[in-house]
């Protein structure tokens, strides 16, 4: 279920929200990485990823998810459970206010080949190295979280 944004507002300002944030992987060891269009995170490279909607189980908003951020649905079960993380941010899709924090239950994807990204999230895509993962500033902190360990 979408929220209208008086309520999705208030949703926010409230309680976290609840996401699924992919870690696709092709056979070079490169993960994609897309340069955010919205707030938060506008202008940094973000893994893909989206809200999980009310009623919509894990595996649901997996194959949704999916196919809205890479082009094509993969089922949960392909990925591999990454575990969960805490992004919190100052800022949220309306602007300065509300915060936004959000709950990410990350999975690890092998794809071979993606070949429909979408733009609606994201500018442009690239695959990067882990060590390019990490050096690069423009690389947001909470994507970096799931490639550093410890």
């Amino acid at each position: 279920m979408y929220l209208d944004d008086k309520t999705f507002s208030t949703v926010l300002s409230s309680t976290p929200l609840v996401s699924i944030d992919l870690l696709i992987e092709n056979g070079n060891g490169e993960f994609l990485l897309g340069e955010r269009l919205n707030r938060p995170a506008k202008g940094f490279w973000f893994v893909p990823g989206g809200r999980i909607l009310k009623n919509e189980t894990l595996k649901e908003a997996f194959s949704r998810l999916t196919l809205t951020e890479l082009g094509e649905a993969f089922d949960i079960n392909q990925a591999s459970l990454q575990g969960p993380f805490d992004h919190i941010y100052d800022d949220s899709v309306f602007g300065e206010t509300p915060s936004t924090h959000y709950v990410a239950i990350a999975y690890r994807l092998k794809v071979k080949k993606l070949v429909n990204l979408p733009s609606d999230q994201h500018s442009t895509y690239r695959w990067f190295s882990l060590s390019e993962i990490i050096q690069n500033s423009a690389v947001h902190p909470n994507t970096k979280a799931y490639f550093v360990s410890g």
